[in-house]
């Protein structure tokens, strides 16, 4: 039965946020006392968040679909829906994130570090939100918008100061119970550890925590055994640790060649060079294996190894041993540059940039891109048309009809806002009118006040422009 993982795809879908309401507040007496439809709710976000007691990928194994709460609708009386709940997953120390090509989206490491894996949709504005002096009753409201949906791969990579490599049966599960209180599985036959087993080691004043990479044989990093699933719990190690045989049975191996071999497979990994490395000559309380290394030490030491012969079984040269990574371990902290205060960079938009753009497709059509744009339109209610005007009106504000006629659409051609697999797909029609004028001005009723003239009205229409940025930045939410 699987009981380690350390790579899953995750399916993720944050909340859809709540529609808001479109409602007139009515009481004895006073049966239109104006627009009081509430906001729609945000829909729930995905984050992940590192817990140092989660250490493997399991849960997310066995149940990889995950979605947040949505937000729930706005209500009349001014009532504005629930926000939906974030779906809070945890994550072992060490998670890396990775898009669906392969691309770094964060390397989680620290308690409480976080990623928002999927973002929850914006509430719809009720139409007591969209009223104004000139847009007296509203009788419309904003849809909510659908929340983020995607697949990300989470990756572990053990967070540790020391990795212990050598082949199977090497003693490296052995080193690390008598180093330390972890109890990994021990056996005299290969490949008996199947996950990376950690350990805590205190020598002086330093703490530090020691992991094994079970299974590198030579064609590890092509995928050959198990080492390849493991190599990249090495890669935030200080320090690697050439665990060697001294009393192999197999007669073709010897501690040289096998210090060969795997420095072969983790330069063919790569990203290891700059490790520094310690070689522990094992199993000398075997009287051959004792005697081995004394053989091998001065070729390892004329290669530059510091070389240490330790027993995992009588415990011999341990105490040693463990100082010596202690020093190397301190001075690798030291040495690591400070974290620096999060900085918050500004970029302030460029002057000519309009926030959208408009191109021409090969069949004629013309697509219109941009976050406000698309954003609008998934707000939109087609079904009522007054919000489809005040769709229209919040378009040619933005100066999307101008750039279309700049970039030679005619009455008739086709019009897409949006990326290719969701559309929304229409006819353009030029107009030198705004949409709440072609609707006969859009939220007014007569019943509310008496109609105005028709010189009032074109002395107003100044004052609805300006009303433009009231109605989107003045009353979005965030």
């Amino acid at each position: 039965m699987t009981t380690f993982v350390d790579r899953v795809e995750l399916h993720v879908a944050a909340g859809n946020g709540g529609h808001g309401c479109a409602s007139v507040h009515r009481e004895k007496f006073k049966p239109l006392g104006g627009p009081d439809g509430g906001n729609g709710g945000r829909g729930g976000d995905v984050i992940l968040v590192v817990e140092q007691s989660v250490t493997t990928l399991l849960d997310y194994h066995h149940s990889p679909h995950r979605k947040a709460t949505n937000g729930r609708p706005g209500e009349g009386d001014n009532r504005s829906g629930k926000d939906g709940q974030d779906l809070i997953l945890p994550v072992p120390d060490g998670t890396v994130i990775l898009d669906k090509e392969g691309n770094v989206l964060a390397d989680l490491v620290g308690q409480g570090t976080s990623f928002v894996a999927s973002r929850g949709g914006r509430g719809g504005l009720g139409n007591a939100a969209l009223s104004s002096a000139r847009r007296k009753a509203p009788g419309f409201a904003l849809l909510g918008e659908p929340g983020d949906a995607g697949d990300v791969t989470l990756e572990l990579k053990t967070v540790a100061d020391v990795a212990l490599v050598g082949f199977p049966s090497a003693g490296k599960s052995s080193l690390i119970s008598v180093m330390s209180a972890a109890k990994p599985k021990i056996a005299d036959y290969p490949f008996t550890t199947l996950v990376p087993n950690l350990g805590v080691v205190t020598a002086g004043s330093t703490v530090y925590t020691v992991a094994d990479v079970p299974g590198l044989i030579p064609g590890a990093s092509q995928g050959k055994g198990l080492g390849l699933e493991f190599l990249r719990h090495v890669e935030r190690c200080s320090v690697l640790v050439h665990v060697l045989d001294t009393a192999t049975l197999e007669s073709d191996r010897d501690p040289l060649s096998d210090l060969d071999m795997i420095e072969a497979e983790l330069k063919q990994y790569g990203g290891l060079d700059n490790r520094p490395r310690i070689v522990v000559l094992n199993k000398i309380d075997v009287p051959d294996g004792k005697d081995l290394a004394e053989m091998v030490r001065p070729d390892l030491e004329a290669r530059g190894f510091r070389v240490y012969e330790v027993s995992a079984v009588a415990h011999t040269g341990l105490k040693e041993f463990s100082f010596a990574l202690a020093e190397i371990i301190a001075a690798a902290r030291a040495a690591k540059p400070k974290e620096e205060a999060t900085r918050v960079v500004i970029r302030p938009k460029a002057v000519d940039d309009a926030g959208f753009t408009v191109t021409q497709e090969e069949d004629g059509l013309y697509r219109v891109r941009g976050e406000k744009p698309e954003r609008w339109v998934r707000q939109t209610d087609f079904n009522n048309d007054e919000a489809v005007g005040y769709l229209a009106d919040r378009l040619s504000r933005l100066g999307v009809e101008d750039s279309l006629m700049k970039a030679g659409a005619r009455s008739g051609d086709g019009v897409a806002i949006g990326p290719e697999d969701n559309a929304v797909v229409f006819d353009w029609e030029p107009t030198m009118l705004a949409g709440a004028e072609m609707l006969g001005r859009r939220g007014e009723d007569h019943r509310l006040e008496a109609p105005r003239p028709a010189v009032t009205r074109r002395r107003d229409r100044d004052a609805e422009r300006d009303e433009a940025q009231q109605e989107y930045d003045g009353f979005e939410p965030f």
